[in-house]
């Protein structure tokens, strides 16, 4: 008979026993699962809510059944239907009545609540050393990358040249980003609702504080029905991944096309591209085009949370049984994504000489000319027409401005002078723009001390 089977007559059907377990994804939680029952027996001893040498039993054969867990010597049951269930049978038959005083002055529905939360918060420091990682990497290209200048592009259109440390170093912003608001996610989940029982709370003087405490726990949580309830924190760790996965889509939407002939700015390492079953030529970026990819995967896990917990009154609803699978996928696909794409990001190669004569094409100095005719006493609105003109000229002859002559400079103003070559160079281009968050090596330098203060903070 299931532990909770005291009311019925009739045995579950088989096939309900597989529908409703959730075993098969909820046991990954097993040590979070044992960790809380063990500080709630603990809690229950001190309390004299059940005899301490009961308690300390429980707590005993609890680690032990952890450590078969760890070995390989335990198998779950589906008609156990979860991870609570599971180990409290096992619990059960190793020591007897006295396994059945666990669950006192707890529901699954408290139960469940505290595993998730204890599991993400762990999840939660290990992926923001993964993320740390990949900052780390896009740290050390920006470095070795100060002086490589390429084409800047807002539509996809070439606009003003920057340094690829400066295009890497906007993503480092990103993650940065990224790993703020994971911290945020992990303030948020890491209050304790264990002692809201089904719902309402327990008639047990359970000390709340001291589970809390325990478990590393911040707070507790103010509200019972709330307590068990609440999936706000799973919703908000999963956005932050969906951002997170958003960052890495964006990075390699640009490597598939910087790794195409068109483009030629990198060339993927072989050990993160493939080949073509039936055209020679190929080296695709499937590793990018497949974290791409993923990406709609992850929103799509928390649109479905979301979509589950819309219409759900209080208190707990077996439908919340599906927010484990949602956050399981999302959290595996980033934690599957994110060193594959440090990886990749470290071994490619980049091709500066072609990233450079990419900056020198497209006008991409046109903003320059007017900024120097500004400085020259020409109100930037006339400097801009003037420097249409000249673009418009230079489309028509086929030409760069930096092509045009003095005396056809001097066509559009007589200002104009020799200097002008110097000025709208692409190096002059970069150089020139230096104010906090520009471009110019000097910023980009501090940006990157900036930054690894932040690592290392």
């Amino acid at each position: 008979m299931k532990l909770w089977g005291g009311r019925f007559s009739k045995a579950t059907d088989a096939l309900v026993d597989d529908f409703n377990s959730s075993i098969r994804f909820d046991a990954r939680m097993y040590k979070q699962d044992i960790r809380g029952s063990m500080a709630h027996a603990e809690m229950l001893g001190k309390q004299g809510i059940i005899p301490e040498l009961d308690a300390a039993l429980i707590v005993k054969t609890l680690g032990e059944i952890l450590q078969d867990i760890e070995d390989g010597k335990v198998e779950f049951l589906i008609d156990a239907e979860d991870i609570h269930m599971n180990i409290e049978t096992i619990l059960i038959d190793r020591i007897g009545d006295v396994g059945k005083r666990l669950h006192t002055g707890r529901s699954r529905n408290d139960q469940v609540a505290l595993d998730l939360r204890l599991y993400l918060r762990d999840e939660c420091d290990r992926l923001a050393d993964m993320i740390k990682d990949t900052m780390q990497v896009l740290l050390d290209v920006a470095e070795e990358n100060t002086d490589t200048i390429m084409p800047g592009y807002t539509h996809l259109q070439k606009a003003q040249p920057v340094t690829l440390a400066h295009h890497v170093m906007a993503y480092f912003q990103m993650f940065s980003r990224d790993l703020g608001r994971l911290k945020d996610a992990r303030k948020r989940i890491n209050v304790m609702p264990l002692g809201s029982g089904a719902l309402a709370g327990t008639t047990y003087p359970l000390d709340r504080a001291f589970v809390a405490e325990k478990l590393g726990f911040d707070a507790i949580t103010g509200n019972s029905m709330d307590g068990v309830s609440d999936r706000d924190f799973a919703i908000e760790f999963m956005s932050v991944i969906s951002m997170l996965m958003m960052h890495l889509s964006r990075f390699c939407e640009e490597l598939v096309l910087w790794s195409s002939h068109e483009f030629s700015f990198v060339e993927m390492d072989d050990s993160y591209s493939t080949g073509s079953s039936i055209m020679p030529q190929k080296k695709n970026p499937d590793v990018a085009e497949l974290i791409r990819g993923k990406t709609g995967r992850v929103y799509g896990d928390l649109m479905a949370l979301l979509t589950t917990m819309k219409g759900l009154p209080l208190a707990y609803n077996k439908d919340m049984q599906e927010d484990k699978e949602a956050v399981f996928d999302a959290l595996d696909t980033a934690t599957l994504c994110l060193p594959v794409f440090t990886n990749m990001v470290k071994t490619m190669k980049i091709r500066k000489a072609v990233m450079r004569k990419g900056a020198t094409g497209g006008f991409t100095n046109a903003t320059d000319v007017a900024d120097y005719l500004v400085k020259k006493g020409v109100p930037f609105r006339s400097s801009h027409g003037i420097v249409g003109r000249m673009v418009a000229k230079a489309v028509e002859t086929n030409r760069d401005l930096d092509e045009f002559t003095i005396e056809e400079f001097k066509e559009f103003s007589e200002l104009i002078e020799e200097d002008i070559y110097e000025a709208i160079d692409v190096s002059t281009c970069v150089a020139e723009r230096n104010i906090p968050g520009g471009p110019a090596k000097e910023q980009v330098l501090a940006e990157i001390e900036k930054g690894k203060a932040l690592l290392n903070a």
